[in-house]
């Protein structure tokens, strides 16, 4: 594979059609889809992509084409499965694992997830909208066919979509990044940018190494957008830091072949929930999470140590009495980051004072099912491509009021 991996840039300028800053799930995925279109691109990251620093890392992301946070969303993740086996043909790596996926709301009262309520009817109604195969069962068909889900009470609503499942993201990023370097982009890692400024018909980025003059400029810095660009976007953009967690099985075939993703939402508000991912072959963890959302940070002042009372605390809030055969043995826990927007909806627009500037987030902690998409999407706007994304619920105008 071609080596990504380049020394930050000297004391020169460089000049290029598209310049991408941040290369971790949009980055990567716009970096390379220029590349496809012939773009003469330069991609930018303060680290060297994949790493565990931003909100692209942890094994496993999982993946769902009917988007219960809205119609809108699933023409992204669509062109995303497909973005996502055509990069399998092209460098032999395993990326997208279809092991289906669950979704679970109580059978009774109010639930909640990213700001959506009734989730589970939502992603009914988009997978009938686009044709998506599902099933929609209750708590005790579900319990029936993955007993490993041993806490259903058996009136819940589950959605099933066996099309759903997984995703490998630092494989994801890794693959697209040496692809576009394969089919001419530069990129330049290590190197971060200190200021972005549109000077007429080109903007400037700018680096302790020098500068880099482009025509256009994707802005895909995830948890460092805000402190970048500033207004409007130190308003709307919140980070969170949010925990992953390993446990070890005790009887990790119960959780083997044929067992699916799950969303498990059990209370009304949107931290009353748990996800998990069965085990990667040949594992013996089962990798659980939840969301926090009340209490904010920085990019920069996370705290990436996980305490062991914060993995006991998700064993006992919504592990335990749920998932059979999870132990309280912790096999390995790390933080994350979410950078969330006032209604948990994607930015993709275009700077309100720097038309050649685009921001491409946040991505309020469902966006790296969408990442390959919004990537072709992206790209093809910024270069006047024909395109058949309609990014205009993602603007920034829906914030105006």
């Amino acid at each position: 594979m071609t080596d990504i991996y380049a020394s930050p840039f000297s004391a020169s300028s460089e000049r290029a059609q598209v310049a991408v800053v941040g290369l971790g799930a949009m980055g990567a995925a716009a970096l390379y889809q220029l590349a496809k279109l012939g773009a003469d691109v330069i991609g930018v990251d303060r680290f060297a992509p994949p790493h565990t620093l931003g909100s692209s890392h942890g094994e496993t992301r999982i993946t769902r084409q009917a988007v219960g946070e809205g119609a809108a969303y699933a023409p992204l993740v669509l062109a995303s499965h497909r973005i996502w086996r055509e990069l399998e043909a092209e460098t032999g790596e395993t990326l997208l694992e279809e092991c289906g996926v669950l979704v679970i709301a109580p059978g009774s009262g109010e639930s909640s997830h990213h700001g959506k309520p009734d989730f589970v009817a939502r992603s009914i109604a988009t997978a009938e909208e686009f044709g998506i195969p599902h099933e929609v069962l209750d708590g005790a068909a579900a319990r029936r066919r993955f007993p490993q889900f041993e806490g259903l009470a058996g009136d819940e609503k589950v959605y099933f979509e066996p099309g759903g499942g997984y995703v490998r993201p630092e494989r994801c990023i890794a693959a697209q990044l040496t692809r576009a370097v394969a089919l001419g982009a530069r990129t330049r890692l290590d190197t971060e940018v200190t200021s972005i400024r549109q000077e007429g018909d080109v903007v400037r980025v700018s680096t302790p190494g020098g500068d880099v003059l482009a025509d256009q400029v994707i802005v895909s810095a995830g948890g460092w957008t805000a402190p970048l660009l500033g207004a409007p976007f130190d308003r709307l953009l919140t980070v969170n830091r949010q925990v992953l967690h390993w446990f070890r099985l005790d009887r990790p075939a119960d959780y083997g072949l044929g067992a699916p993703v799950f969303i498990w939402m059990h209370g009304s508000g949107d931290e009353d929930y748990l996800y998990g991912f069965p085990p990667l072959p040949g594992d013996d963890r089962l990798k659980v999470a939840t969301e926090q959302y009340g209490v904010a940070t920085t990019a920069d002042k996370i705290d990436r140590t996980v305490a062991a009372a914060e993995s006991a605390a998700m064993h006992r809030t919504h592990v335990a009495g749920r998932l059979a055969g999870v132990t309280t043995e912790v096999a390995n826990a790390a933080a994350c980051l979410y950078t969330v927007t006032p209604d948990n909806g994607f930015i993709i627009d275009r700077h309100p004072s720097q038309d050649r500037v685009m921001v491409v987030s946040a991505c309020s902690g469902h966006g790296f099912k969408h990442s390959a998409g919004i990537g072709q999407a992206v790209a093809e706007a910024v270069v006047g491509a024909p395109s058949a994304f309609d990014l205009t619920p993602f603007s920034l105008a829906r914030f105006d009021s």
